[in-house]
């Protein structure tokens, strides 16, 4: 599952292989946006948390978005494939390397003059793979986030608020700072935004050159949580949870007993919270609301 850490290796993979090279081939057959001219040379490969652009030197960009599927590859000419030609989205020849984009549902070019008329360019947020970023900007994205009623674990998924976090890491975010996924983003204090956004960052970082992921280095597997639906949690011993959540019905796995904050009050179905607590009949508030009167002025 592609996430910041990787196409930041994939990137610099790249960058190592292709920058100052001139291009002999480029395929793209679902391309959206005019393709780099013949002979074109390659300035600049980048990552921004999980997109990936590669700069022609006669103004064309090619952004890929890898989502769930997508990945980069690398060969020598004549070299075998390790998947299969018809799902390549993108291919890059040069005279020594060949770099592929196998089903990456993202594959676009523009003009680099125009980038900021793209529709994305602009709104994305800080990198967290780059050690340059302003982790406070993070904090005051998801601190005023536009749709304050959306949960933590939505929020810290939109590439607008910081580049790169995906399932893997929002999952261990969320449990390495103890709070409730459920946790609705404009309930959740300053310190604590600033608090996911510096965890998010330094999980990230630590796994820039490292192909396993590790969050939690005590912890069979690596993880804390993520794909330990079932097990005890490794901080409190309470059983790991596994819902769906959100629009796209990601897989989110948490602790119950032990990612308690900002948890949300439950919402209560009638108005009168004391008529909840007692007799459903009216007769029930009145009686209970007497006695905390009298206690009051005792």
């Amino acid at each position: 599952m592609p996430e910041g850490d990787t196409i930041y290796r994939a990137a610099a993979a790249l960058r190592t292989a292709l920058v100052g090279k001139t291009i002999t081939r480029f395929e793209a057959p679902r391309l959206v946006g005019p393709s780099p001219a013949a002979g074109a040379a390659i300035e600049r490969v980048e990552s921004h948390g999980k997109h990936l652009e590669i700069v022609f030197d006669d103004g064309v960009v090619l952004h890929t978005h890898m989502r769930m599927t997508g990945s980069w590859h690398l060969y020598r000419p004549g070299e075998k494939w390790r998947k299969r030609r018809h799902q390549a989205r993108a291919v890059i020849s040069t005279a020594e390397w060949i770099a592929v984009c196998f089903n990456a549902p993202i594959v676009e070019t523009w003009r680099e003059a125009d980038q900021n008329r793209h529709p994305r360019a602009g709104r994305r947020g800080p990198d967290l793979c780059d050690p340059a970023s302003d982790l406070h900007e993070c904090a005051a994205r998801l601190q005023h986030y536009d749709r304050p009623d959306t949960t933590i674990a939505e929020a810290l998924l939109d590439q607008r608020v910081m580049s790169g976090i995906g399932n893997v890491y929002r999952c261990e975010v969320l449990w390495s700072c103890g709070i409730h996924p459920w946790a609705k983003v404009g309930n959740i204090p300053q310190s604590t935004c600033l608090d996911l956004v510096i965890t998010a960052a330094g999980l990230m970082r630590a796994n820039l050159q490292s192909p396993v992921r590790v969050t939690a280095p005590d912890v069979p597997g690596g993880l804390a949580v993520y794909g330990r639906n079932g097990q005890r949690c490794p901080r409190c011993g309470d059983v790991i949870r596994l819902n769906t959540h959100g629009e796209m019905a990601r897989l989110l796995y948490w602790c119950p007993g032990c990612q308690v904050g900002c948890e949300p009050w439950p919402e209560l179905d009638s108005p009168d919270p004391v008529a909840r607590a007692t007799d459903p009949h009216p007769a029930g508030s009145t009686f209970v609301s007497d006695l905390l009167r009298h206690r009051d002025a005792s």
